[in-house]
């Protein structure tokens, strides 16, 4: 998506500060490094990436936790993320715009939000 709608970016005033995105053991920092140079150089100077490291059996044993432990920050975005799967919508891009694509994100977090609210008021 970031390809497909370059020139968006490249008119868009970018003040960003430093960004930390963080990744699991399955993604390949150097990987996203190059490619995001080669899409948008300008980018890179301000994300840091940060590869979460996995929890030892001795963190384990200490919260009596055997298997998956989530990690708390990157959990809110997976959270998120199968949340917005849930919303038919948003399966497949069909927007012409960036604009009405982030729309769609926004109306699906606000019926989320307004279902949640509803649950709990009963």
């Amino acid at each position: 998506m970031l390809v497909a709608h370059r020139n968006y970016f490249k008119h868009r005033p970018v003040e960003l500060g430093m960004l930390t995105i963080l990744l699991d053991n399955g993604y390949h920092p150097e990987r996203i490094k190059i490619s995001l140079q080669q899409v948008a150089p300008e980018l890179l100077a301000h994300i840091d990436f940060k590869v979460t490291p996995k929890p030892t059996k001795t963190e384990k044993t200490q919260k009596d936790i055997s298997g998956f432990m989530p990690v708390h920050k990157r959990w809110i975005v997976e959270r998120s993320n199968a949340w917005m799967e849930r919303c038919k919508a948003l399966i497949k891009n069909f927007e012409l715009t960036l604009d009405r694509a982030v729309c769609k994100i926004q109306l699906c977090f606000i019926r989320l939000a307004l279902k949640s609210i509803s649950k709990n008021s009963k």
